[in-house]
């Protein structure tokens, strides 16, 4: 039984911390978008982070994650 709730505490931890990081990535998005000077790919960029909002608003995590990270993979290339 130990085992069990140990195992339930430790996936609560966990799913929570990683939520947390969806917010950190939306504002790295917000702070790098401004220094984008090609109209086209700001408009792709503000897509993607819209929509890694929306996901971690429903609860997706890893969505929103995979859409942050996306913005931020087209900021940087």
């Amino acid at each position: 039984m130990k085992k069990y709730l140990l195992s339930l505490c430790f996936v609560l931890i966990t799913s929570a911390s990683f939520a947390g990081s969806c917010p950190m990535l939306w504002g790295k998005v917000d702070v790098k978008i401004n220094d984008i000077s090609d109209e086209n790919l700001k408009l792709k960029v503000q897509e993607l982070r819209d929509e890694g909002e929306k996901a971690h608003s429903d609860g997706d995590h890893s969505k929103s994650e995979k859409l942050l990270n996306e913005a931020l993979d087209l900021i940087s290339s």
